[in-house]
């Protein structure tokens, strides 16, 4: 985002020129490499294919624009060339697009988490995937109709200071982009705004969790399965606000130096590397975010590891039975018990061999893992919709069955 002077703007060595346009550059490579691999984990992985991720394959696209559109944009408007008004003002315009994306979908995020953790047994009726992306999609056209607001008038043009030959400009962001909607608007509505708006929602999430674990430790009726989900909303929730927590730390430097520039007008201007930082500052934070899902989110990380080894590395790597995803979920008159595989659902009907219908969960395990041998590749969507039932009899030894047409 280059909210800012360019180093185009001032005098500035060759050589720092250099450095800046190389480390936009690398960052541009990693953060398209990062968050394209976020992108195809969530593809691949059926347990990653949920709202939530949803939204963070939403702030990816945006950091994978900022790394193929805003960054050369953003090295391009630095050299001051000669070019149309209206041009010139939407390359200045393009990052402030994909900053209100991210913004919006960080927003997002902590709403869908607050949700989870304070109201979780309504949350899958309220959170659905189609609702999901209809927010999305509403995001993204909010995020266009904010970021280039400056192209419907809220914008500087002075061709007379321009030493290009009309109907040119000079392009430089300061020379098109007002500083009063950078600071009001974009700033202070748009940007600050949201971000103290997620603050309130994120400690909310925290004291919310707090209360119901400390009533887990009097309530016994909640057992240790209901401790470990709301520990593991806990610690997702924590991974999500440190995301929020970068984003704020990369992009107020730079905001912080257009409030200068606006109210204190007789201000000494920062130097040439100090603005170069805080605009590099502000593109990092496009890297930062798949290094925080493969740290703080252990199916990210699987992920990762999966896709590395057999798509670069040429590694065949199996998923072992120890690896496989269960997620068990009781009926409401407790008379059956589904547990999801690796996407697949396994209905075990209770009977008196129930001892071996979990042993027959062994074997279906091993099953899931000849299918993912032989394909190479993790159960996509349209596989965990199939569903096995282990039903034993007490006759007969248990057998399973696939489901036909959903049962």
């Amino acid at each position: 985002m280059t909210n800012h002077s360019m180093p185009g703007d001032e005098n500035g060595s060759a050589t720092e020129v250099q450095v800046y346009i190389f480390l936009e550059v690398l960052i541009a490579l990693l953060a398209i490499l990062g968050n394209t691999l976020v992108c195809w984990a969530v593809w691949l992985n059926s347990n990653l294919q949920n709202a939530t991720n949803y939204f963070v394959v939403s702030l990816a696209a945006a950091d994978i624009a900022v790394g193929v559109l805003a960054i050369p944009f953003a090295i391009t408007i630095s050299t001051g060339f000669c070019a149309l008004f209206h041009g010139c003002l939407f390359i200045a315009c393009f990052v402030l697009v994909l900053t209100q994306s991210s913004i919006f979908s960080l927003l997002a995020i902590a709403i869908d988490r607050y949700i989870a953790i304070r109201i979780p047994l309504r949350y899958n009726g309220l959170v659905t995937s189609q609702r999901a992306n209809g927010i999305i999609a509403i995001c993204w056209v909010l995020s266009f109709i904010i970021g280039l607001t400056p192209m419907l008038g809220w914008h500087n043009r002075n061709e007379e200071e321009s030493n290009c030959t009309k109907p040119m400009v000079t392009c430089l962001f300061e020379k098109v982009v007002t500083m009063d909607y950078m600071v009001y608007f974009n700033f202070f509505a748009c940007v600050l705004g949201p971000l103290l708006l997620m603050l309130g929602i994120y400690l909310k999430i925290f004291m919310a969790a707090r209360r119901q674990l400390k009533q887990m430790e009097l309530n016994i009726l909640h057992g240790e399965r209901s401790r470990s989900i709301l520990q593991k909303e806990l610690h997702a929730a924590k991974s999500l606000a440190i995301i929020v927590g970068l984003f704020a730390f990369c992009w107020l430097p730079l905001h912080t130096i257009n409030c200068v520039t606006l109210f204190c007008p007789k201000c000494t201007r920062p130097p040439l590397w100090l603005m170069n930082l805080a605009i590099i500052l502000s593109h990092f934070n496009s890297v930062v975010n798949p290094l925080i899902y493969a740290y703080r989110i252990r199916e990210f990380r699987h992920t990762f590891r999966k896709i590395i080894k057999q798509n670069i590395l040429g590694r065949k790597d199996q998923l072992r039975p120890s690896n496989a995803s269960i997620m068990t979920t009781t009926s409401t008159d407790g008379d059956r018990t589904d547990n999801r595989v690796n996407g697949y659902i396994l209905n075990i009907c209770p009977s008196r061999d129930q001892d071996a219908a979990l042993n027959k969960t062994k074997e279906v395990l091993e099953w899931s893992t000849v299918v993912e041998k032989n394909t190479g590749q993790v159960s996509d969507s349209s596989q965990s919709t199939d569903s096995c039932r282990v039903c034993p009899k007490r006759s007969s030894a248990p057998y399973i069955q696939q489901a036909a047409n959903g049962s």
